[in-house]
């Protein structure tokens, strides 16, 4: 399966197939695919454009794709670590915290400025890891589920296959961001419990074992993989769009510049959403690795239905950001690395073909 997947993944799902002559020598005109007794046709470019690093769906590519992915995920949410911070004091302890502004008030006034670094290791770390399964995964999924749903089923249901690919990459990615996560946010809402990584992982295990680690896999499921569903398929939707309306240039005739500006916009586009979507899930995991014990269900009966939205204001300005530079640097990444960046999706010729010849 891995080797048939490798061969097949040379080639964009989305990319139109052409005459023989193009591609490589006939006897090999077609490729051995995932799915038994279907074949897939070569695609209109080679394997390697000029400048590409690897080829597109090797195992070299997976790997510089989850190294973008380690660099955009690990340093972002690393930088907005003060907010992130504020974001979850608001939401487990709104008396106290009242606002973001006073949220950084109270924690300055308390802890001074180094207190709005606390948890900075394993959100690095964790992050870092969860970027490695996110991003390198979810290029692996979309070009096996492209390829068992076939070319012109792939470009139709195209939102559907992004949707589908970036969960199952979140489902992985999240197992590894767990223990991150939860010593993170027990550091960071659990007054006197521990000031740093190294300090606050042996104290949890003691306390609660390794369900400490894992006890809110759940709910971060529940948080992160409609979050990464609307990243990434807003994202590619966001793109195609605004090259189409929006820019008035072909993708492959703008700067490598200019590529990054869409990259960003759409980005940021995509975070708004993404924070809107995931918030209520975001709330409970940060009241769950507060109260030992509690539920998932009975933090949500505790908290009600408005409180489930506290700091959701903070958290849309962290997320967009955040979603923007992430795609940024990943994008950024992949154009310095030489990693294969297929254009936005074109429409098969054998589907205009079936279109046309229906009229339509």
């Amino acid at each position: 399966m891995w080797q048939s997947l490798m061969e097949t993944a040379k080639y964009s799902p989305f990319k139109n197939p052409v005459s023989i002559a193009h591609c490589e020598p006939a006897n090999n005109d077609k490729m051995l695919s995932p799915v038994p007794g279907r074949t897939i046709g070569f695609a209109a470019t080679p394997i390697r454009q000029p400048g590409d690093s690897c080829d597109f769906g090797s195992p070299k590519y997976f790997a510089l794709c989850g190294l973008g992915g380690i660099l955009s995920c690990g340093l972002t949410h690393t930088m907005v670590v003060p907010l992130d911070l504020v974001k979850c004091r608001l939401q487990v302890d709104p008396g106290k915290y009242k606002s973001l502004i006073h949220g950084f008030k109270v924690t300055i006034a308390e802890e001074g400025s180094r207190g709005l670094a606390k948890g900075w290791a394993p959100t690095f770390f964790g992050y870092s890891v969860q970027g490695l399964g996110k991003f390198g995964l979810y290029e692996y999924f979309k070009i096996l589920y492209s390829d068992l749903m076939g070319e012109e089923n792939a470009f139709l249901w195209r939102t559907s296959l992004y949707l589908a690919a970036s969960a199952s990459a979140e489902f992985f990615a999240d197992i590894g961001l767990s223990p991150f996560e939860a010593t993170k946010v027990k550091i960071q809402t659990t007054p006197g419990f521990a000031s740093t990584f190294r300090e606050a992982v042996p104290k949890m295990y003691a306390q609660e074992g390794t369900n400490a680690f894992f006890k809110s896999l759940v709910p971060l499921w529940c948080r992160q993989i409609p979050y990464t569903m609307m990243k990434f398929a807003c994202f590619e939707r966001t793109v195609e769009l605004l090259y189409k309306h929006v820019v008035p240039k072909p993708r492959a005739d703008c700067t490598k510049g200019e590529q990054l500006v869409v990259t960003f916009a759409a980005g940021y586009i995509a975070g708004v959403f993404c924070a809107v979507v995931s918030h209520p899930a975001d709330t409970v995991v940060s009241k769950l690795n507060q109260e030992k014990g509690s539920s998932a269900l009975d933090v949500a009966k505790k908290v009600g239905f408005g409180g489930l939205w506290k700091g959701l204001g903070p958290r849309i300005i962290m997320i967009g950001t955040l979603t923007a530079l992430q795609w940024f640097i990943y994008d950024f990444v992949k154009v310095s690395l030489g990693i294969p960046r297929p254009p936005p999706p074109e429409m098969p010729e054998s589907l205009k073909k079936k279109l046309a010849a229906e009229g339509k």
